[in-house]
């Protein structure tokens, strides 16, 4: 029997390998969100959001230990690119993901890293 989690691979791997190869365009804008997700700080605040669904800066910063500044900073990076969006209330700016595919791909590397520990134990 498999585990949801091979089976999400198993998945996964069926829909890529049905998709056209890369062209150079598309292998550039994933090499920029991978260089935008690249980031544990962002990481980080991606795994914030995702767990309350959206999130004001300042809360955002109060759960990860960092400025309001420098989440601010992070977090418009990752608005240019689509994975987030803000709405004002106020005084406050809310965030929330709106890359339906990002939640997924945190939840892969997590299980990723959960695998590789558990085979190295």
């Amino acid at each position: 029997m498999s585990t949801p989690k091979s089976t999400t691979v198993d998945v996964s791997r069926r829909a890529l390998a049905k998709r056209a190869p890369l062209d150079a365009a598309a292998a550039q804008s994933l090499t920029a969100l991978y260089k935008v997700l690249a980031n544990p700080n962002r990481l980080r605040l991606l795994h914030a959001i995702e767990r309350a669904g959206e999130l004001p800066v300042g809360e955002i910063a109060d759960e990860v230990g960092m400025s309001m500044q420098a989440v601010s900073n992070q977090l418009q990076r990752m608005t240019d690119q689509g994975i987030l969006v803000a709405r004002r209330d106020g005084n406050r700016s809310y965030y929330r993901i709106v890359d339906p595919c990002v939640p997924g791909l945190l939840e892969l590397g997590i299980c990723l890293i959960e695998e590789n520990q558990r085979r190295s134990h």
